[in-house]
Formats: structure tokens, C-alpha cells, sequence
């Protein structure tokens, strides 16, 4: 079965839904305007039971089917990015600073045209769960939703989510069985010293000399604590000291980010950068403080799931169009939350050639939105299935 023709019916009038999204982006939790735009559609839908206002501005719509049943749970993203938009669009940003550069405007758009289909249809025994979810960037707003008890107070049994992908072939879907995206930890190092004039160094304690071995230092976590066949990323992406060139400051602040897969991974670098630091700092004779801080955990499918979610979406694309074995990538996102909550799957759908998510000339493939309806609402049809006897 290929894509819904009702659902390719509504591409035009799903490309200015996301359209008018992508020129009116919000950041984090203070996603008010998206959320009261996703209300108006899914109300136009016919759809009633709409519950606002989790995780501040988060939105879970209710469509019961023809007959009782289970709960599944579809979610979208709804939050935008502290950059600027250099896409060139008609319908480029109209917020300085904001850039729907992530493709989560597609993303709900998705989800609102999967919406449309089943509260028209109703072709299934059981409840959706439509989770429009804020601040995927930044404060972690699916952990917020479930904390908030999402998941108990919904009834969701399982729980589904897609991803634009820039560079895979388009209307492609890739997945995997087991950890599809890495976790994500950033930490700041601040090193102490004693400051003075740049001709004399010998009078100071120099914490920008510190720092810079410090990062060197840093990899070697990487290339002798871990395990070459565990994957482990350490980026030192800042060093912030001194104000003009011929003083030697009293401080360095070093920052960066961490990528793993597994939690003993995680441990091993955790307790290898606390030694590092404090005895690189003592080795240069001064101090230094770690602040390393836990983010998103690593995202695992389901392997039943999993395996479910890559039948459905054979049936929309073709076999050939479906790798439901793709190696791990090491972004983070916080569906993690949710598929620690509940069984289910996350998938990636390509987006073709264009430029990758969080460039600055980012804009979502509106070819593609008809695609990932089509596989939200057939996954549904499939998952909870009419009693055909």
C-alpha cells in the first residue's frame, strides 16, 4: 500500500501549514503560538478531546476509534533554534535569532496530517495519542511531558516518533532494533590560577597554558579508557579566557560534549575527566572544577517495535525503501524519555539532498510530509486493527 491518497491529496495544504510554522518559530518550552496553531487544525479535524498546556506548552489530542482498544501514542516535535534562518524561502523566519533549522515544523505537520486521515477514517480499534511536544532542543520537553505523566494519564501502551534526515534518499525510512541515537552529556571546566603580566610569565600560573594541555589530555579517555570497539565521542567545543594580549588571566573556562551508547561508557568518562581535571590542574599548580552535566539519555528502540514500525513502513514506500538496520548515529534526542517510558520506535525518514539539520540554509523537504503521514496513520491502522470477523 503506498501513500494514502487522501493524505497526497492534502500535500498543498500541508506545505502552508508548515510553511507558516517554519516563518513563525518558537524556542523551548514558550512554544504558545505553534501549540494554538496545532489546536486550530486538529479542532477543524473534528477532533474534541484536546488537552493543553503539559510541559507549558505542550498538547495531547485524543482520537477514539470504532471500537475499544489499546492506546498508541504518535509524537512530533514543535520547538525551533537560537539561530538565523539563511534558507532564502519565501517563508524563511520572520523571528530574528529563531530558525525552524531542525525540521520540527515538518514534523508536526506530519502528525497533523496523519490526524486529519484517522479522525475522518476512524478505520481502528483503540485511542491516538497525538503528543505535540515543546523544547526538543533545549530543556528536554519529552521528559518534562512524561513526569508530567503523559503515559499513565493517556493510557499509551506504546509510543511512535519520526526524524527528517538531510543526505538520505527521500521518502526512505531507516531504523534499527536496539540504540538508534547516542546520549548526550556536556560539561565545563573551569580552571583557577594566578594572573599577571603576559612578559612574565614566571610570576603567574598560567590557567590558558593549564587548559590547552587539558584538552589534550582529555583525549586520552577516548583513545586509551574506552574500548575501541565502543563508541565514544569527547568534543572540547569552547575555551573562553583573557581580555587583551599581554595579560595572563586568573581563569579559563573549558566546555564541550560527550556522545555515548552505553551507560558503562558513560561511567568510564564520568570518572576518567574528574581525575583528569583535578590533577591536570595540580600538575600545573593550581585548581579546577567539574561540572559534568547528564543530558539525554542514549534513544533505544524496541525490537518488536522496531520490527513493526519497518513492516508498516514497507508498506508505504516498498521494501527496497526500508533499511530497518541502520548503524547508530550520534546526535541525541529526547524521544529517549518517552521510549524509556513505554515500548516503541523511533525512525528516520529521508529528506534527500539538501543541507543538514542546524545549518543555517536548513529548510524541511515538503515532499516529504505526506510520506510520514501516511506512516503514522497506517502504523495506527495496523496496530489496532477492526475486528474484521
Amino acid at each position: 500500500m503506498p501513500v494514502i491518497n487522501s493524505i497526497a491529496a492534502l500535500e498543498a495544504e500541508m506545505a502552508g501549514w508548515r510553511r507558516h510554522l517554519h516563518a513563525h518559530p518558537e524556542l523551548g518550552l514558550a512554544c504558545h503560538e505553534t501549540a494554538q496553531f496545532v489546536v486550530e487544525r486538529l479542532r477543524a479535524a473534528g477532533i474534541t478531546e484536546i488537552h493543553q498546556g503539559i510541559a507549558t506548552s505542550g498538547v495531547v489530542a485524543i482520537i477514539e476509534g470504532r471500537a475499544p482498544g489499546r492506546t498508541i501514542g504518535l509524537r512530533a516535535d514543535m520547538d525551533a533554534l537560537p539561530m538565523e534562518d539563511l534558507s532564502g524561502t519565501p517563508h524563511a523566519s520572520t523571528v530574528p535569532g529563531c530558525a525552524h533549522a531542525c525540521g520540527h515544523d515538518g514534523h508536526t505537520t506530519m502528525l497533523l496530517g496523519a490526524a486529519q486521515y484517522l479522525a475522518r477514517t476512524r478505520n481502528f480499534a483503540g485511542r491516538v495519542a497525538l503528543i505535540f511536544q515543546p523544547a526538543e532542543e533545549a530543556e528536554g520537553g519529552g521528559r518534562i511531558m512524561v513526569e508530567e505523566g503523559i503515559m499513565e494519564r493517556f493510557d499509551i501502551a506504546e509510543v511512535y516518533g519520526l526524524h527528517n534526515t538531510p543526505g538520505l534518499e527521500e521518502g526512505t525510512f531507516h531504523t534499527n532494533s536496539g540504540t538508534l541515537l547516542a546520549g548526550v552529556d556536556e560539561f565545563t571546566i573551569v580552571v583557577r590560577g594566578v594572573g599577571g603580566h603576559g612578559a612574565t610569565p614566571q610570576e603567574t600560573s598560567d590557567p590558558v597554558l593549564c587548559a590547552a594541555a587539558m584538552v589534550m589530555a582529555l583525549q586520552s579517555i577516548v583513545a586509551r579508557n574506552v574500548n575501541a570497539l565502543d563508541r565514544l565521542v569527547l568534543s572540547v567545543t569552547q575555551i573562553h579566557t583573557g581580555t587583551t594580549s599581554n595579560i595572563i588571566p586568573d581563569k579559563a573556562h573549558v566546555n564541550g560534549t560527550v556522545r555515548y551508547f552505553e551507560p558503562e561508557v558513560q561511567e568510564v568518562v564520568r570518572a576518567r575527566m574528574a581525575d583528569l581535571v583535578t590533577f591536570q590542574a595540580k600538575s600545573f599548580g593550581m585548581g579546577a572544577e567539574l561540572d559534568y552535566e547528564v543530558g539525554y539519555p542514549p534513544t533505544v528502540n524496541h525490537a518488536a517495535q522496531a520490527a513493526f514500525a519497518a513492516e508498516v513502513a514497507r508498506e508505504v514506500v516498498g521494501a527496497d525503501k526500508v533499511d530497518a538496520d541502520t548503524p547508530p548515529i550520534t546526535p541525541g534526542e529526547d524521544f529517549a524519555y518517552m521510549l524509556q517510558a513505554r515500548p516503541g520506535a523511533y525512525l528516520f525518514v529521508g529528506q534527500g539532498d539538501t543541507p543538514g539539520c542546524h545549518h543555517p540554509a536548513y529548510d524541511f523537504n515538503d515532499r516529504i510530509a505526506p510520506v510520514g503521514a501516511s506512516f503514522f496513520a497506517r502504523l495506527i491502522e495496523r496496530a489496532l486493527p477492526l475486528d474484521r470477523g
